[in-house]
């Protein structure tokens, strides 16, 4: 049985993740639950970049954008995802690559209600990933909005939540002399046991 102790022990990878990120929130100075996002666009060219991750559901990792946005075109087309956390502080790094889905409605309208409501408003005025023609433009549309949408604006329908739901994780630590620590977990679909591993560092 393969052996696996200290901060790599358990039985639920998911809960795992929690127990890494509770850890970086108490070392990390900016952004704990940042992740470094990859998608492919239609012709398989690969895009990557940083987004917030809100949550490690029991079952997926969410986090929200503008579903218009480059990550939300690329996403809605190919229904998968990669992301990586890295925490320098703690040396470790969690990897994880899966199927993506749009978070329901109502989880979606929870999250953007509890926004800062400059965050709200600026949700309805960005074209996000699409051309600017100045910032001084930008803070007008900010300004539009916030007037037309008042002071309790509801969620954008282009604005909500996904769930990446894995169908690998892999668990990373630094070692000396780079000899890495590596568990991956994997299974070939969301209804499957996982199967783990250790990788060659």
């Amino acid at each position: 049985m393969l052996s696996r102790k200290g901060i790599f022990a358990g039985d639920d990878p998911f809960e795992i993740a929690r127990q890494w990120l509770k850890s970086a929130e108490a070392t990390e100075v900016n952004d704990p639950n940042a992740i470094a996002m990859a998608t492919v666009d239609s012709d398989g060219l690969p895009n990557v970049r940083m987004v917030l991750l809100k949550d490690i559901a029991d079952d997926a990792f969410v986090f929200f954008t503008n579903y218009e946005s480059a990550k939300g075109q690329e996403i809605e087309s190919s229904g998968k995802a990669a992301f990586v956390m890295h925490w320098k502080s703690l040396r470790r790094q969690v990897r994880v690559r899966g199927l993506v889905t749009r978070e329901s409605d109502a989880a979606s309208d929870a999250y953007y209600t509890s926004r800062a409501l400059g965050s709200r408003i600026g949700a309805w005025a960005s074209k996000q990933s699409r051309p600017l023609a100045s910032k001084t433009a930008l803070m007008e549309a900010v300004a539009k909005a916030g007037l037309k949408h008042g002071p309790n604006p509801k969620r954008p329908p282009f604005w909500g939540g996904y769930r990446i739901t894995p169908l690998e994780i892999e668990f990373w630590a630094d070692g000396e002399f780079r000899l890495h620590d590596r568990f991956k977990w994997a299974r070939a679909t969301v209804t499957e046991a996982w199967t783990i591993e250790r990788l060659n560092p």
